[in-house]
C-alpha cells in the first residue's frame, strides 16, 4: 500500500480545505472500501455521467438511493428468504451492502432505473449562472460613474 503525505499542499494553499480533506479521505478509505457490488462510472457526454452497479437478485424495494452533502449513498437490504434451500454451491452474493460516492460541486442525481440486474444512476453537472464564464465587451468611450440620486432629481 502506498501512503501519500499531503502536508506540503496545506502549507501553500488557502481556502482549499474541502479538496485536502477529500484527498485524505480517498487515501484512507480506498483500501477499506468493499468490492461488492461491482460498479462502472461512465462519462456519457460533457457534464453527464452514469453509475452502473451490478445488483443481481435485488428488487427495487430492496434498494435505497440517497444524496446528502455531496455524498451519494446506495444501500441494498436483502429481504430474508424463508424458503429452505439445500445449496450444493452458493456463488451468488445476496448480502446487504452500502456503497458511497463523493459527488463534485453542482453534480445532481437526475434519475435511476433497474434493468437486467443493473442499477443505472444518472448524474448531471449543472453550473449556476453566476459561475458560468461571461464575455466582457470593451467599449470605445471612457466609462463614467453615474450618480443615480442626482439623475432622478433632475
Amino acid at each position: 500500500m502506498r501512503n501519500f503525505d499531503f502536508s506540503p499542499l496545506y502549507r501553500s494553499t488557502v481556502g482549499f480545505d474541502h479538496l485536502s480533506s477529500l484527498l485524505d479521505a480517498a487515501n484512507r478509505t480506498d483500501s477499506n472500501q468493499p468490492s461488492y457490488p461491482p460498479y462502472n462510472i461512465e462519462l456519457l457526454e460533457k457534464d453527464r455521467y452514469q453509475i452502473t452497479m451490478a445488483v443481481a437478485g435485488f428488487a427495487e424495494e430492496e434498494l435505497d438511493i440517497q444524496t446528502e452533502k455531496q455524498m451519494l449513498s446506495v444501500t441494498g437490504k436483502k429481504q430474508a428468504d424463508s424458503t429452505e434451500r439445500n445449496y450444493l454451491h452458493q456463488g451468488i452474493a445476496a448480502r446487504n451492502f452500502e456503497r458511497r460516492f463523493q459527488l463534485a460541486d453542482h453534480v445532481e442525481v437526475t434519475g435511476a432505473r433497474l434493468a437486467s440486474g443493473l442499477l443505472h444512476i444518472e448524474l448531471v453537472k449543472t453550473i449556476p449562472e453566476a459561475m458560468k464564464p461571461k464575455k466582457i465587451s470593451i467599449g470605445g468611450e471612457k466609462a463614467e460613474l453615474i450618480d443615480v440620486d442626482r439623475k432622478n432629481a433632475a
